[in-house]
């Protein structure tokens, strides 16, 4: 699938394609170069090395994940590049160098921009100049894109620099019967690949050859992700340690004084929510920032849509208040929310108007998120609540209806159908008439999975964050109720007071009613329950992996 993309013309008039050989670093997306993503953007046909990687590219360009049709269905196409799995043949079985490399040239041939991505490194301990040389042989053009090396990356997320002013040289092994290991019996830092399996004797070779047995080791184990998991022993221990953490490739081992300094540097397996499976129980256009600021305190968050947003069934009375919007029938409109200006917005585009149409109305917003998607229209709320970001903090600030200063004394309220009749109320008493207006709706959404619905139920799940009281409804409604072990946040009082009447027990309530603080005060939970663990010389564990026993019998955030 071409699409308009610049390619090579040889001599004869064959189209060839032009391959680029792409690192995708240890694990971490976030570790992705800048050209990376942007050969990924533009690339035709996508081979990659991993079975991680096909999930990565749909999630780095925003594609959805393919459906399987069923018998006598047609597929429905998929957009994007074509997603090659370059690590297993048609037949099912694991590709060689050579085989991988004939797919590349392959889809080369035929024209096509080929993004052959590679874990780590393409040209550090990978097949990337093999795999280059078979692209000279065809007479195809390519170019190569480094990537950062699980070599340097995975030590530096286990808190641990491979050299230091104390400790400047260093050797990279890769592990096998034929290492000679008393060329390496000085105090130089050794960074093992391969290692897990042959660690005992490898261990062995290094005190044989004249290492201390006291000599620090670390061995990390999928590095870069959030299942990481780091042993630190020494040279005598290290192989009886390695097998009681169950350590499995792949891992990397570091040898040498610098390991002591994971004890002060580490970073990342420390960070509040790290490993943390948290549910974000929300509208499926809203759960994007909240998931990216869970993973940025370490968390591994899961969208399950609850709320489906939709028009209204009857639009005629949205249409109606547009008009009047447009004639000046309104002194005020008023946003409670992201999705009542995104309504709003969708139906001016509809009627072919744009921003101007608001000149001489007086805006208000609900918070500052809401304010944010008004300013992305071009537009500025002239009021914004100075306290509670809720539809009683904006009843504190709405000025009362004076006859002599505002010619006009009704107010237009674009709102979902289940929303509350307090803020209508309000302004009546302040003397405004209301129109109050269904600008879409809030339907349950599906049930998820099976396995989803089983791990909400059995505790599997770390935490869950609940931003309003429909999300408490519908999730207990698609997936029923979360296990006791399982962490509940709540965005506010009235969300606080949905998830006690149906049987649960909040532990953290946000400061105040904003996503990214109800996202602070988890984390916060997360550092006070893990300091009080470390305090008390207890393993750090999270909230899935204890008993329900060990259940807190009250809040400790509220």
């Amino acid at each position: 699938m071409t699409r308009g993309k610049t390619t090579t013309t040889s001599t004869t008039g064959a189209t060839r394609g032009w391959v680029s050989f792409v690192g995708s670093g240890p694990g971490d997306p976030g570790l992705l170069t800048v050209r990376a993503v942007d050969l990924l953007k533009q690339a035709d046909v996508v081979v990659t090395e991993v079975p991680e990687h096909a999930g990565l590219v749909r999630r780095l360009l925003g594609l959805p994940t393919p459906v399987v049709a069923e018998e006598g269905e047609e597929q429905a196409p998929v957009a994007g590049p074509e997603i090659v799995d370059g690590g297993f043949g048609e037949d099912g079985q694991p590709l060689t160098h050579a085989a991988r490399a004939k797919v590349v040239v392959k889809h080369a041939k035929k024209g096509a921009r080929v993004v052959r991505l590679m874990a780590g490194d393409p040209f550090l301990y990978a097949s990337g100049p093999e795999e280059a040389q078979s692209c000279v042989k065809a007479g195809l053009g390519f170019e190569v894109v480094p990537g950062v090396s699980s070599v340097s990356a995975v030590p530096a997320y286990a808190g641990i620099p491979l050299t230091t002013k104390d400790n400047r040289e260093m050797a990279v092994v890769t592990c096998g019967d034929k290492v000679d290991w008393s060329q390496y019996a000085d105090k130089r830092t050794l960074v093992l690949l391969s290692a897990v399996g042959m660690i005992g004797d490898i261990a062995k070779a290094l005190v044989d050859a004249g290492r201390s047995p006291r000599t620090p080791v670390a061995m990390t184990r999928v590095g870069t992700t959030t299942e990481q998991a780091t042993v630190v022993s020494d040279l005598e221990h290290v192989a009886a340690d390695a097998r009681a953490a169950r350590m499995a490739p792949p891992a990397i081992t570091v040898i040498g004084d610098v390991v002591d300094l994971r004890e002060t540097l580490s970073w990342f397996e420390t960070k509040p929510l790290f490993g943390w499976r948290v549910l974000v129980p929300r509208t499926k256009e809203q759960a994007g920032s909240l998931s990216e600021r869970l993973r940025g305190y370490g968390a591994v968050p899961e969208e399950v849509p609850t709320i489906s947003v939709e028009p209204p069934r009857n639009p005629l009375q949205m249409d109606k208040a547009v008009r009047g919007l447009v004639e000046g029938r309104y002194e005020w409109i008023a946003f409670t929310s992201v999705n009542a200006v995104k309504a709003v917005r969708e139906k001016f585009e509809e009627y072919g108007l744009d921003a101007r149409a608001f000149s001489g109305l007086k805006i208000a917003a609900v918070g500052d998120k809401t304010a944010q998607a008004i300013a992305a229209w071009g537009l500025r709320a002239d009021l914004v609540p100075s306290g509670e970001q809720s539809a009683a903090g904006l009843l504190e600030d709405w000025p009362e209806y004076d006859e002599l200063l505002d010619p006009i004394n009704r107010v237009f309220l674009p709102r979902a159908d289940i929303a509350t009749e307090n803020l209508v109320a309000g302004l009546i008493d302040l003397g405004w008439e209301c129109d109050d207006v269904t600008a879409y709706r809030t339907v349950r959404a599906t049930p998820p999975p099976a396995p989803t619905r089983d791990a909400i139920k059995t505790g599997k799940f770390d935490a869950v964050v609940f931003t309003s009281s429909s999300t408490v409804r519908n999730l207990v409604g698609i997936a029923g109720k979360p296990h006791p072990s399982t962490i509940i946040a709540v965005i506010g009082p009235a969300t606080a007071k949905t998830a006690e009447e149906h049987g649960l027990r909040v532990d953290v309530l946000s400061p105040k009613p904003d996503v990214d603080a109800l996202t602070d005060a988890l984390a916060d939970f997360g550092a006070a329950r893990r300091d009080a663990m470390v305090e008390a010389g207890q393993p750090v564990t999270k909230p899935s992996e204890r008993k329900p026993s060990a259940r807190r019998k009250a809040s400790t955030s509220r």
